[in-house]
């Protein structure tokens, strides 16, 4: 005698689809939060967002007024702090001023909008095409995928900042352009990242049940494949973010991003470097900002790769 198994409905296979994924990300959420680095990170990006966030009512000044008056501070001058005696006539500028009189706090808070900002967006557009791209590439196979992966190879053949430079310079200079060749620059790595997910969930049983009762393939790559392949995408993402402010700094310190009087940290240093003998608070500072948010976002990376170990989420 023998017996027959009728196939799961489609209802049925969307379930299943749909709690696998939020299955993964509460076991995510749940680890992430027993991760020491990860809170850290996140501690620090709290930290960030709440001083991009309230920069204007938090900042004594703003950030671009030159502090000029009869009693104000000159250029470069040393912190003035009213607790330590400093004249209560003249503005308290607790890190001093920059060579243009501009308060370097005020400049400092300023700048982690513009910095949290670029880093996102950047990445956001490079998550978006490489994703995309590297999203296609895998499902097709055949010459779609070489042809896709052998242009993202020639891309990663170049140094990342020099092909930065030269996509501003095609473009002109200025924090815009900067941000677009960072974010082709890096249009490559989520490609390769996404690709590879992709082969890994196409085979799927529950991908391969939707294929046998007749979804489309647009189907199956929206709706059951690019959904489970993000993890790994989120991770790499996070990862990113602090690259890619540290690469436009990198292009502000070399005048090619940011333009004065823009607050932003990489401009800063590069404006003020060569007094980091004489008046170091005006390069540390913005330093040390830009180093805490590669750090936050670093570990809040590292904890999110940690969190999505499947040996975690036993």
């Amino acid at each position: 005698m023998s017996t027959s198994v009728e196939p799961l409905p489609a209802a049925a296979i969307d379930h299943l689809a749909t709690a696998r994924q939020s299955g993964l990300w509460r076991d995510t959420m749940r680890n992430l939060l027993h991760q020491r680095t990860a809170l850290i990170g996140l501690l620090i990006l709290g930290v960030l967002v709440f001083a991009a966030i309230f920069a204007d009512v938090i900042s004594p000044h703003d950030p671009n007024d030159q502090l000029l008056g009869a009693n104000e501070p000159k250029r470069r001058a040393a912190p003035c702090i009213h607790l330590l005696g400093c004249p209560s006539d003249r503005p308290q500028t607790i890190l001093g001023t920059d060579g243009n009189s501009r308060d370097v706090l005020s400049r400092v808070i300023h700048g982690s909008r513009i910095s949290l900002f670029v880093g996102i967006v950047t990445v956001g557009f490079a998550i978006v095409i490489g994703g995309f791209l590297g999203a296609v590439a895998g499902y097709a196979g055949g010459w779609v995928d070489n042809l896709v992966m052998r242009v993202m190879d020639v891309l990663l053949a170049f140094p990342s900042l020099l092909l930065a430079i030269i996509i501003i310079t095609v473009l002109g200079k200025n924090l815009t352009n900067a941000m677009i060749a960072i974010g082709i620059v890096a249009i490559p790595i989520y490609a390769r990242v996404m690709r590879a997910s992709v082969l890994s969930i196409k085979e799927q049983d529950f991908v391969i049940a939707a294929r046998a009762l007749g979804e489309s393939s647009r189907g199956l790559l929206l709706r059951r494949v690019v959904p489970n392949s993000l993890t790994a995408l989120i991770v790499q993402g996070t990862l990113g973010i602090g690259g890619a402010v540290l690469d436009v700094a990198a292009l502000s310190f070399l005048g090619l991003a940011a333009q004065p009087p823009t607050a932003e940290w990489g401009a800063m240093i590069g404006s003020e470097f060569n007094g980091i003998f004489t008046r170091p608070l005006i390069v540390l500072a913005p330093g040390f900002a830009l180093t805490l948010t590669v750090l936050g976002f670093n570990l809040l990376g590292d904890g999110l790769r940690d969190a999505l170990d499947p040996r975690l989420n036993r």
